[in-house]
Protein backbone atom coordinates (compact mmCIF):
# COMPACT_ATOMS: atom_id res chain seq x y z
CA UNK A 1 0.00 0.00 0.00
CA UNK A 2 1.40 3.44 -0.84
CA UNK A 3 1.40 6.41 1.42
CA UNK A 4 -2.18 7.98 2.42
CA UNK A 5 -3.20 11.15 0.09
CA UNK A 6 -2.94 14.47 2.03
CA UNK A 7 -6.30 15.54 3.16
CA UNK A 8 -5.89 19.21 1.35
CA UNK A 9 -3.37 19.19 -2.48
CA UNK A 10 -3.15 22.96 -3.58
CA UNK A 11 -1.58 22.09 -7.16
CA UNK A 12 0.27 25.09 -8.45
CA UNK A 13 -2.53 27.41 -7.80
CA UNK A 14 -2.23 31.06 -9.49
CA UNK A 15 -4.73 33.65 -8.20
CA UNK A 16 -4.48 36.93 -10.76
CA UNK A 17 -6.88 39.90 -10.33
CA UNK A 18 -7.18 43.40 -12.27
CA UNK A 19 -3.54 42.58 -13.45
CA UNK A 20 -2.11 41.89 -10.31
CA UNK A 21 -0.63 38.69 -9.76
CA UNK A 22 -1.52 37.61 -6.02
CA UNK A 23 -0.57 34.05 -5.67
CA UNK A 24 2.03 32.37 -8.56
CA UNK A 25 2.76 28.64 -8.72
CA UNK A 26 1.54 27.64 -5.21
CA UNK A 27 1.52 24.02 -4.40
CA UNK A 28 1.31 22.34 -0.57
CA UNK A 29 0.35 19.38 0.68
CA UNK A 30 -1.63 19.19 4.36
CA UNK A 31 -1.46 15.53 6.13
CA UNK A 32 -4.38 14.17 7.68
CA UNK A 33 -4.12 15.64 11.74
CA UNK A 34 -1.73 18.21 10.88
CA UNK A 35 -1.66 21.74 11.28
CA UNK A 36 -0.13 24.45 8.35
CA UNK A 37 0.25 27.78 9.41
CA UNK A 38 0.09 30.16 6.47
CA UNK A 39 2.68 32.83 7.76
CA UNK A 40 3.55 36.49 6.00
CA UNK A 41 3.03 39.89 5.97
CA UNK A 42 -0.16 41.78 4.99
CA UNK A 43 -0.24 41.04 0.94
CA UNK A 44 2.00 37.87 1.13
CA UNK A 45 -1.27 35.95 -0.46
CA UNK A 46 -2.03 33.70 2.72
CA UNK A 47 -5.54 34.63 3.69
CA UNK A 48 -6.41 34.92 -0.03
CA UNK A 49 -4.95 30.88 -0.17
CA UNK A 50 -6.59 30.09 2.75
CA UNK A 51 -10.45 31.12 1.12
CA UNK A 52 -9.42 29.38 -1.73
CA UNK A 53 -9.54 25.62 0.10
CA UNK A 54 -13.31 26.26 0.52
CA UNK A 55 -13.91 28.36 -2.63
CA UNK A 56 -14.62 31.59 -1.06
CA UNK A 57 -12.21 32.70 -4.18
CA UNK A 58 -11.45 30.21 -7.25
CA UNK A 59 -8.47 30.23 -8.36
CA UNK A 60 -6.91 31.40 -12.04
CA UNK A 61 -5.31 27.96 -12.25
CA UNK A 62 -3.81 25.53 -10.55
CA UNK A 63 -6.38 22.47 -8.94
CA UNK A 64 -7.06 22.17 -5.31
CA UNK A 65 -8.14 18.72 -3.78
CA UNK A 66 -10.45 18.02 -1.03
CA UNK A 67 -9.86 14.12 0.32
CA UNK A 68 -8.86 13.55 -3.09
CA UNK A 69 -11.48 15.32 -5.06
CA UNK A 70 -11.28 18.71 -7.20
CA UNK A 71 -12.94 20.99 -5.22
CA UNK A 72 -14.24 22.22 -8.32
CA UNK A 73 -16.39 18.76 -8.57
CA UNK A 74 -17.46 19.29 -4.93
CA UNK A 75 -21.20 20.72 -4.56
CA UNK A 76 -20.66 23.89 -2.76
CA UNK A 77 -22.62 23.80 -0.02
CA UNK A 78 -21.56 20.07 0.96
CA UNK A 79 -17.80 21.59 0.26
CA UNK A 80 -18.19 24.50 3.17
CA UNK A 81 -20.26 22.35 5.51
CA UNK A 82 -17.11 19.41 5.65
CA UNK A 83 -14.77 22.21 6.35
CA UNK A 84 -15.15 24.24 9.90
CA UNK A 85 -14.40 28.43 9.01
CA UNK A 86 -13.62 30.59 11.76
CA UNK A 87 -12.53 34.38 11.48
CA UNK A 88 -11.06 36.96 13.75
CA UNK A 89 -13.45 38.97 15.66
CA UNK A 90 -15.62 35.27 15.28
CA UNK A 91 -17.87 36.71 12.88
CA UNK A 92 -21.00 36.00 15.20
CA UNK A 93 -24.87 37.29 14.61
CA UNK A 94 -25.53 39.76 17.02
CA UNK A 95 -29.50 38.55 17.56
CA UNK A 96 -28.35 34.67 17.61
CA UNK A 97 -27.47 33.32 21.46
CA UNK A 98 -24.20 31.23 22.23
CA UNK A 99 -26.37 28.09 21.64
CA UNK A 100 -28.01 28.80 18.56
CA UNK A 101 -24.80 30.25 16.99
CA UNK A 102 -23.26 26.53 17.57
CA UNK A 103 -26.36 24.88 16.69
CA UNK A 104 -26.25 26.53 13.00
CA UNK A 105 -24.81 24.01 11.05
CA UNK A 106 -26.11 21.09 12.53
CA UNK A 107 -29.44 22.01 11.88
CA UNK A 108 -28.64 23.38 8.64
CA UNK A 109 -28.04 19.70 8.10
CA UNK A 110 -30.86 18.38 9.85
CA UNK A 111 -29.96 16.49 12.95
CA UNK A 112 -31.93 15.12 14.83
CA UNK A 113 -32.64 17.11 18.04
CA UNK A 114 -31.15 15.17 20.56
CA UNK A 115 -28.05 14.85 18.76
CA UNK A 116 -27.82 19.24 17.81
CA UNK A 117 -28.66 19.19 21.99
CA UNK A 118 -26.09 16.81 23.12
CA UNK A 119 -23.21 18.52 20.59
CA UNK A 120 -23.89 22.06 21.32
CA UNK A 121 -23.33 21.40 25.48
CA UNK A 122 -20.09 19.12 23.85
CA UNK A 123 -18.41 21.65 22.02
CA UNK A 124 -19.02 24.57 24.28
CA UNK A 125 -17.13 22.56 27.57
CA UNK A 126 -14.61 21.87 25.39
CA UNK A 127 -14.31 25.28 24.53
CA UNK A 128 -13.95 26.30 28.46
CA UNK A 129 -17.80 28.33 28.07
CA UNK A 130 -20.33 25.82 30.06
CA UNK A 131 -23.51 25.61 28.42
CA UNK A 132 -25.37 26.50 31.52
CA UNK A 133 -23.73 29.39 32.47
CA UNK A 134 -23.34 30.90 28.53
CA UNK A 135 -25.79 28.94 26.14
CA UNK A 136 -28.36 32.08 26.52
CA UNK A 137 -25.90 35.03 26.25
CA UNK A 138 -25.49 37.32 23.18
CA UNK A 139 -22.13 38.23 21.45
CA UNK A 140 -22.66 41.59 23.39
CA UNK A 141 -22.87 39.80 26.75
CA UNK A 142 -19.49 38.69 26.01
CA UNK A 143 -15.36 38.87 26.37
CA UNK A 144 -13.27 39.14 23.42
CA UNK A 145 -11.64 36.21 24.24
CA UNK A 146 -15.32 34.50 24.94
CA UNK A 147 -16.36 35.29 21.22
CA UNK A 148 -13.36 33.45 19.64
CA UNK A 149 -14.18 30.47 21.64
CA UNK A 150 -17.93 30.87 20.63
CA UNK A 151 -16.37 30.74 17.23
CA UNK A 152 -14.07 27.61 17.54
CA UNK A 153 -16.87 25.61 18.80
CA UNK A 154 -19.40 26.51 15.77
CA UNK A 155 -16.60 26.08 13.63
CA UNK A 156 -16.51 22.35 15.55
CA UNK A 157 -20.26 21.90 15.65
CA UNK A 158 -20.65 19.51 13.10
CA UNK A 159 -17.12 17.68 13.46
CA UNK A 160 -16.24 18.75 10.16
CA UNK A 161 -12.50 16.96 9.30
CA UNK A 162 -10.72 20.36 7.90
CA UNK A 163 -10.73 23.56 10.42
CA UNK A 164 -9.73 26.92 8.27
CA UNK A 165 -8.95 30.11 10.52
CA UNK A 166 -8.18 33.18 9.50
CA UNK A 167 -6.15 35.22 12.06
CA UNK A 168 -8.54 34.02 14.85
CA UNK A 169 -6.78 35.80 17.96
CA UNK A 170 -5.18 38.81 15.85
CA UNK A 171 -7.70 41.42 17.85
CA UNK A 172 -7.27 39.95 21.63
CA UNK A 173 -4.51 41.06 24.05
CA UNK A 174 -1.56 39.08 24.41
CA UNK A 175 -2.84 37.37 27.82
CA UNK A 176 -5.70 35.75 25.97
CA UNK A 177 -4.37 35.22 22.90
CA UNK A 178 -1.68 33.35 24.36
CA UNK A 179 -4.45 31.48 26.36
CA UNK A 180 -6.60 30.63 23.46
CA UNK A 181 -3.41 29.53 21.61
CA UNK A 182 -2.47 26.56 23.68
CA UNK A 183 -6.03 25.36 24.40
CA UNK A 184 -6.39 25.68 20.37
CA UNK A 185 -3.26 23.77 20.11
CA UNK A 186 -4.54 20.93 22.33
CA UNK A 187 -8.38 20.96 21.11
CA UNK A 188 -7.25 20.46 17.12
CA UNK A 189 -4.43 17.31 18.05
CA UNK A 190 -6.55 15.57 20.83
CA UNK A 191 -9.66 15.72 18.03
CA UNK A 192 -7.19 14.80 14.99
CA UNK A 193 -8.76 17.80 13.06
CA UNK A 194 -6.45 18.75 9.78
CA UNK A 195 -6.25 22.76 10.30
CA UNK A 196 -4.97 25.21 7.74
CA UNK A 197 -4.04 28.82 10.09
CA UNK A 198 -3.35 32.30 8.87
CA UNK A 199 -1.58 34.41 11.39
CA UNK A 200 1.56 36.89 10.58
CA UNK A 201 2.52 36.35 14.00
CA UNK A 202 6.09 33.82 14.59
CA UNK A 203 5.37 33.10 17.86
CA UNK A 204 1.58 32.16 16.75
CA UNK A 205 3.17 29.73 14.43
CA UNK A 206 5.49 28.19 16.39
CA UNK A 207 2.69 27.15 19.18
CA UNK A 208 0.26 26.05 16.69
CA UNK A 209 2.09 24.54 13.85
CA UNK A 210 3.10 21.02 12.13
CA UNK A 211 4.82 22.78 9.69
CA UNK A 212 5.28 26.71 8.89
CA UNK A 213 4.31 28.09 5.00
CA UNK A 214 6.02 31.29 4.92
CA UNK A 215 4.41 33.43 2.23
CA UNK A 216 6.15 36.23 0.57
CA UNK A 217 4.69 38.35 -2.53
CA UNK A 218 2.37 35.37 -3.44
CA UNK A 219 5.07 32.42 -3.16
CA UNK A 220 5.87 29.75 -0.70
CA UNK A 221 9.45 30.79 0.62
CA UNK A 222 9.63 28.62 3.31
CA UNK A 223 7.90 25.28 4.10
CA UNK A 224 9.68 23.31 7.54
CA UNK A 225 8.78 22.30 11.11
CA UNK A 226 9.17 25.38 13.35
CA UNK A 227 12.51 24.06 14.18
CA UNK A 228 13.12 23.98 10.35
CA UNK A 229 12.28 27.61 10.75
CA UNK A 230 14.71 28.39 13.28
CA UNK A 231 17.49 27.14 11.15
CA UNK A 232 16.35 28.64 7.74
CA UNK A 233 18.75 30.28 5.21
CA UNK A 234 15.29 32.46 3.84
CA UNK A 235 15.68 36.12 4.13
CA UNK A 236 12.43 36.66 5.11
CA UNK A 237 12.37 33.87 8.08
CA UNK A 238 15.81 35.65 9.17
CA UNK A 239 14.07 39.03 9.58
CA UNK A 240 11.12 37.56 11.37
CA UNK A 241 13.54 35.69 13.79
CA UNK A 242 15.51 39.14 14.29
CA UNK A 243 12.34 40.63 14.90
CA UNK A 244 11.14 38.49 17.45
CA UNK A 245 15.48 38.40 19.53
CA UNK A 246 14.83 34.74 18.50
CA UNK A 247 17.59 34.13 15.70
CA UNK A 248 20.52 31.48 15.95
Amino acid sequence: MGEPEPTIQIDRISYQIDGALILEEVSLEVAEGETIVLLGESGSGKTTLLKMVNRLIEPTSGEIRIEGRPAREWDLIELRRHIGYVLQEAGLFPHFTVEQSVALVPRLLNWQRERTEARISEVLDLVGLPRGKFGGRFPHELSGGQRQRVGVARALAADPPIILLDEPFGALDVLTRTALQKEFSHIVRDLGKTAIFVTHDLHEAEILATRIALLDKGRIVFLGTPAEFRLADVPLARAYLETTGTAV
